[in-house]
Formats: C-alpha cells, structure tokens, sequence
C-alpha cells in the first residue's frame, strides 16, 4: 500500500501505524497531525472508490458523528460572541421548540445530551425523511420531552437541534456559517455539511458499512423485537442497558440507505454528513488546542477554552453504554490505551475522527472510507492516538517550544512519495 505525505521524525510511528491499518482494511483514509500550531503529519493513501482509483491529497470522505463538533464549534463562537447563552431556553431563540413541554430545556442540555431528545425512531414514518430540513425541524418542534439528569447520546437529533439553534441565531443557513466562520477564516478547503457539487466531485466512496458488510447482523442485532427482548433481559437483572433506546436513537424507521451511500451528500445532515479532508479538521482542532487563535486567525477567545474543556458527565451514556466524558458538544478523546483526559473531540462511525488537546497543545484528525467497527465506535482513530501520544512522549525533554525548535533547525522530517501523486 502506497502512502504520500509527510511526518516529522518523532511522529514516524504514526506513519507505520497508518500504513499497517490500510494494508489490513483496504480502502482509502488521510491522517493529520498539528502540534504546538504546526502541521507535523499529513499522510493519506489507498484508493478512493470501488474502481480503485487513488486517494488523492484533497480527497474528502462523508464522515458520521465526527461532523457534530462542527456544530459544537459554531455554537461555542457564538457563546463567546454574546450571542447565546449555555443556560438560554433553546425556546428562547427558537419559539416553537417550546412545544411538547420542552420549554426549559437549555443549549447546555442539549450539548450535554440531555435535552430528552435522543430518540428518533419514533418522531419518523421512514428514514427518507432525514434529507428533508423542514420536516426534520418540524418534528423536533412537536416532538415531547424534558431534560433528564443524565445522557443519552442525541446520535441523529443533535444536527437538526444544534443546526436549526445556529440559523435562528444567525439568521444564515448552517452552510454559509461553516464557511464564514470556520472554513474561510482558517483557510479549509474540505470541511462542509451540505456539500455544493465541487465538493461533492472531490468526495471518496464509502465502501462497507450498513447494507454492505454485516448487513444481516446488524439488521437482527438492531431490530425491534431483538432490542426489545434484550433490555427486558437487563432489566431482569438490573442492567440500566436500554437496548430499545439505543435503536430509536440509532436507527430511523425504513432505514437511511441515500445517506449511509454518501448519495445525499447535498442536503445537510449535521450529526452525519460532513464532508471532510483530514487536514481540515485538524486544523480547526489545532485552533482549539492553541487557546482559539492558529496563525493570526482567532475563532475562540482564550477564555473560552476552559469552558469547552470542562467534563459536564462523568457517569455512563444511556445510549452509548460507556462513560464518554461529555463536555459541551464534544467527548473524550479515546486511545487504545485508555481515554485521554485533557483531550476532546467527536469520533463517527466508520473510523474517522478530530480531537484537540489543549494541555499537549496537539491535535488529530482521521477520514477515510472503508467503513467498519460498530455504531459505536471504531479502533482505527484510537490506535492514531495511541501512536500520536507515544510519539508525544518521546519527545526531548523540556518545553515543547525548546523542542519544536530543535525540529525546525534540523529539519527532521520524513518524505512519502509526495507530492508526485499518480
């Protein structure tokens, strides 16, 4: 397998450990890493699509759950702008999410996931609906519920939440505030939910995933009459797993298949479309990780970064049944070697990934499109970070600037066929 990009020599490891994952799953996949604001790996490599063309530097890949800290972020600038408020009624800028007794539910319920608001399946007739904006916002607005004292991930719901809350904030559709206050100002030329048709021509295709590979276990493991037998079993012995939740919030009536094919790419789906490169969203995370501010371009004030930072739930998911370190519209960042507790981000389905971490001053994103793991989670971005950190801790002792130093007179980086690329 044929890997382009480059890495900076104590990162070495994150390169053998990528090239090993493409050899074993196939498909295609890019990683990148920023440490102290500087881009110091920035690997792809494999094919894009089922006609094994390859992926190229600026390939993108529709990216699951990765796609909520975007969301996350927008709703952070705008707190820091004192445009909303965490503890705002949602109802407060959005008046028809009132009804079905949702009146008090807050933004920071929601971004907490617990706004009551984690089951899907019920509020739909068929998946199709998903690619429809209005209805989606419509059945939020109907939808009955209160905030509830611990979490229940809002896989699917938290994009229409999160997405309606930033347009009637800003009065501009979601797209046009990714690119005004994200993309434009950091210089990304691959973050986008809602993608336009350039974008769209530069995306990888999924290969695997639901439909494809497993598709008959995850159809008995993840329906009905199996979800509800299972959670009868759990509850007979105490178990607080709810495996009927954990469908509604998981898996739309009818199913999605125009949306889990990446063949919807256009309309907007904000905790599941995303469309990204690797590059893109470790740099959004690296403005993150450098106190809101990379090159000149500051999104966040420092301020804020303690805020975003801190841990709101330290007791198990309800839906994903593991204690996932909620902050505000972002998780822990997981390694296979434990969880990381200074580092955040949101990880999709499928494998790809983005976190920050302020206290290393690091971040790391991976896309890629041979899908594979579980609906909750996958060990490919774990085993990224596994190898971020133990190159992390193998640098020179002392102040990580003394060592970016040392890198920058050295010169201490390592070329992978770049950047003549077939």
């Amino acid at each position: 397998m044929t890997i382009y990009g480059v890495a900076e020599a104590p990162f070495w490891r994150v390169v053998r450990t990528f090239e090993r994952q493409l050899e074993s799953t196939g498909g295609g996949a890019a990683v990148c890493v920023y440490h102290e604001g500087r881009k110091v790996v920035d690997l792809w490599g494999g094919v894009r699509d089922e006609e094994d063309r390859p992926w190229q530097q600026d390939t993108m890949a529709m990216s699951f759950s990765t796609s909520k800290g975007i969301p996350s972020t927008l709703i952070h600038i705008l707190v820091d702008r004192g445009l909303i408020r965490y503890d705002d009624p949602i109802a407060r800028h959005w008046p028809e999410f009132a009804q079905g007794g949702k009146g008090t539910i807050s933004v920071r319920d929601l971004m907490t996931h617990r706004a009551g608001l984690s089951r899907l399946r019920p509020l739909l007739d068929h998946g199709r609906r998903m690619l429809d904006w209005d209805h989606m916002v419509r059945a939020m607005e109907l939808a009955e519920a209160k905030p509830t004292a611990h979490s229940a991930y809002h896989a699917l719901t938290y994009g229409w939440l999160t997405g309606e809350l930033i347009q009637r904030v800003t009065g501009k559709p979601l797209q046009k505030v990714i690119h005004d206050e994200l993309a434009a100002p950091l210089g990304l030329d691959g973050l986008f939910i809602g993608s336009p048709p350039e974008a769209i021509a530069r995306s990888a295709q999924l290969l695997g995933g639901p439909g494809k590979s497993r598709s008959e276990w995850v159809r008995r493991i993840f329906s009905e009459p199996t979800a509800d037998a299972l959670t009868l079993f759990h509850r007979a012995i105490g178990s607080p797993i709810d495996m009927r939740l954990m469908l509604d919030a998981l898996v739309p009536p009818g199913g999605a298949d125009g949306l889990w094919n990446g063949r919807n790419l256009d309309v907007p789906v904000p905790a599941a479309n995303g469309l990204f490169t690797a590059r893109s969203l470790a740099r959004l995370y690296a403005a993150i990780s450098e106190g809101g501010t990379l090159d000149g371009v500051q999104i966040l004030s420092p301020k804020m970064i303690p805020k975003i930072s801190k841990v709101h739930v330290e007791t198990r998911d309800r839906v994903i049944p593991i204690k996932m370190g909620w902050r505000l519209g972002y998780h822990t960042a997981f390694t296979t070697r434990g969880s990381l507790d200074s580092a955040f981000g949101h990880f999709g389905f499928g494998g790809s990934g983005a976190w920050a971490d302020p206290k290393r001053r690091l971040s790391v994103a991976m896309v890629n499109n041979r899908l594979g793991g579980t609906p909750f989670g996958d060990m490919r971005i774990a085993s990224i970070g596994t190898a971020v950190m133990a190159a992390f801790r193998g640098l020179p002792r002392g102040t990580q600037r003394r060592s970016n130093a040392r890198l920058r007179a050295q010169e201490r980086r390592r070329v992978l066929n770049f950047p003549e690329v077939a």
